[in-house]
């Protein structure tokens, strides 16, 4: 089997080393988390990195069909913190959970002028796409 991306390492290890070492930048875009139906139609966007603020619900494990506000996005674990998903300690005190963004879905957008700008450029670049596609 031929390798698809020439930039891209095709070894376990270098690409473990690659996730684990990422820096803040990089992790950004890996803690992306796609969007609900309402709002990928709107935008005409799949997925967005995720930030402090948007209102999510999660999709997967046991604290699935949940939801709330995103308190914090703590890159450094590749988890993000949501309001009222947490769990009780021993001795009674209560601790976030952390949850990865890809088992979570984005039902509410925090928007400011970055947030704006960034989804107007992947949604002209996918009209851009399916035009060549068409085109072909």
């Amino acid at each position: 089997m031929t390798k698809i991306n020439t930039s891209l390492h095709s070894s376990r290890r270098k690409a473990r080393k690659a996730h684990f070492s990422a820096p803040s930048g990089v992790r950004r875009t890996i803690m992306s988390a796609p969007l609900s139906k309402e709002l990928r139609a709107e935008h005409n966007v799949r997925a967005v990195p995720i930030r402090k603020d948007d209102e999510v619900s999660i999709v997967r494990g046991s604290n699935k069909s949940r939801g709330g506000k995103v308190t914090s996005v703590y890159r450094l674990k590749y988890v993000i913190h949501i309001e009222r998903v947490a769990r009780e300690k021993s001795n009674g005190q209560s601790v976030p959970l952390g949850i990865h963004p890809s088992k979570v879905m984005i039902t509410k957008l925090k928007m400011d002028k970055d947030r704006t700008d960034l989804l107007k450029r992947i949604s002209e670049g996918r009209k851009a796409k399916a035009e060549r596609k068409k085109a072909e």
